[in-house]
């Protein structure tokens, strides 16, 4: 018999694992009760499972928008009826924030919707309501009225590495709550035309229609973005994807819940990052900052003394070598209170105090 066991040991030992009854009923091998089964080595199933319950489903409708003319008769006789009461539906993602029901998630998930319904992951549902959007970094906050709800804990993006392990969580094409892994791939990412604040962190954990507004998750299961956008010639996940950085979502959710508004400061300036070109036309040899190509009259630049060939250097004491960096020190400041501006003008070092006006609000784009 010893013997036999050595045999089946060495070449079968797939048989040691189960064991069959001449009845031919197979049963497995279990584990005494109480005992903890330990995760895989390498596993992020404890991240997943730490922040799953906080990502819900959200489900948007809005009535269909009946075409110019569709009550005229002859309208109706070349095209037919118009089915007015078919709803349009939309699918994303949203996570929640706080125990009072605040939700964050993307601006374009719930823009525009006439109700708007939250799935948890244990089953419940509840209508949530609008508390206030941010288009310019695509951003909205929710909130929905139920008991023990499950929060997910925010983290410091600030802190992330391009090669650290990320989860991306939501519910890509309405299937369920989907979870994927995957690296961060690239931080600060801007000039994509997303938004007009970017600064995206990107991502190749599959993100895909039905993921907008869902979670970006660390190895800990805190939240680290809120995954928005992919980069796709077919519709799916194509190994690119953005998230909007916490630290900024945690900024525009505290203004809205606040406020109910995101107010940014603003100065009226057309800027433009250097080129050898826009250097020649105006005349510039600086060889960092960003260009004012136009100031608007009347507006807090003109009043300041910012002119068309300035270079500004220093918004508030931060350096500023690119556009993007610009528009966000300038939104970062408190609109009515005095800021210092360094800048070059005909290669001279200018000091200004610039005082910034409220920032207006963004048209409406189609995403």
């Amino acid at each position: 018999m010893l013997a036999a066991y050595f045999v089946v040991a060495t070449l079968k030992p797939d048989w040691l694992q189960r064991r069959t009854s001449l009845a031919g009923m197979v049963s497995v091998i279990e584990a005494p009760p109480g005992t903890t089964v330990t995760p895989a080595a390498g596993s992020l199933s404890a991240a997943a499972k730490k922040a799953a319950p906080a990502v819900v489903s959200i489900n948007t409708s809005k009535a269909a928008q009946r075409p110019p003319g569709s009550n005229d008769p002859w309208f109706r006789f070349f095209f037919g009826d118009q089915n007015s009461d078919q709803l349009q539906i939309g699918l994303g993602s949203g996570v929640i924030v706080s125990t009072e029901g605040y939700i964050l998630t993307n601006n374009h998930v719930v823009e525009g919707a006439d109700e708007i319904e939250v799935t948890l992951n244990d089953g419940r549902r509840a209508q949530a309501k609008v508390i206030g959007t941010d288009p310019d970094t695509d951003l909205a906050v929710l909130k929905i009225e139920l008991d023990k709800l499950p929060v997910i804990v925010l983290g410091n993006s600030d802190t992330l590495l391009v090669g650290d392990q990320v989860l991306a969580i939501g519910n890509p094409f309405g299937v369920g709550q989907t979870v994927t892994s995957g690296i961060v791939s690239a931080l600060g990412r801007n000039q994509l035309g997303i938004n007009t604040f970017e600064n995206f962190i990107q991502t190749d954990a599959a993100i895909n229609p039905g993921n907008s507004g869902g979670a970006l998750v660390d190895v800990n299961g805190s939240l680290m973005g809120i995954n928005t956008a992919i980069y796709s010639r077919t519709g799916g996940s194509m190994g690119i994807g953005f998230a909007i950085p916490v630290s900024t979502a945690k900024l525009v959710l505290e203004s809205i819940v606040r406020d109910g508004v995101v107010t940014r400061g603003w100065i009226g300036v057309e800027p433009a990052d250097l080129s050898p070109e826009l250097m020649e036309t105006f005349g510039v040899k600086a060889r960092r900052g960003v260009l004012i190509t136009g100031v608007l009259q009347n507006g807090p630049a003109a009043q300041s003394g910012i002119k068309p060939g300035d270079v500004i250097l220093e918004v508030a004491g931060k350096q500023i070598s690119a556009v993007s960096e610009l528009l966000s020190s300038v939104a970062a400041l408190k609109p009515g209170s005095a800021a210092r501006f360094r800048l070059i003008r005909r290669d001279e070092p200018v000091d200004l105090s610039v005082t910034p006006g409220v920032r207006p609000k963004p048209k409406a784009v189609q995403r």
